[in-house]
Formats: C-alpha cells, sequence, structure tokens
C-alpha cells in the first residue's frame, strides 16, 4: 500500500543510521513492527494479577500427553 508522510528528515535519517537500514521504508517498517509488538506486550502485562490460577495443574502431566 502506498503512503505518503510528512516525516522529520533528521529523525528518518538518524533511525536510517542507527539501523543500519539501506532504505528510509526498512527503518519505517522496523519501527512500526517494534511499535506494535511494544503494544503487544503491554496489552499481556495488563493481564497480570487479573488470570485465575488453578493450583491443582500439572503442566509435566500436560507435557506427557504429546
Amino acid at each position: 500500500m502506498a503512503t505518503n508522510l510528512q516525516i522529520d528528515d533528521a529523525l528518518i535519517h538518524k533511525a536510517v543510521k542507527l539501523g543500519g537500514h539501506k532504505t528510509k521504508k526498512s527503518a519505517v517498517t522496523e519501527a512500526l513492527e517494534e511499535y506494535v509488538s511494544h503494544l503487544e506486550q503491554r496489552k499481556i502485562l495488563s493481564l497480570f494479577g487479573k488470570v485465575d490460577i488453578d493450583p491443582d495443574y500439572d503442566y509435566k502431566r500436560q507435557r506427557a500427553r504429546s
């Protein structure tokens, strides 16, 4: 999908250089992938303390089924 964005030239050049990218596109793609990954991790962390744990669950027995 073609997209036109106004991105700060100094910022994109710095990202390309620091990331060792050959193109602006690869720098932006990696940045977006990391951003999405970060948001997904935050979403998982928001579940901390909210998941009920079954004290009788035996993970070793579950592994033996395979």
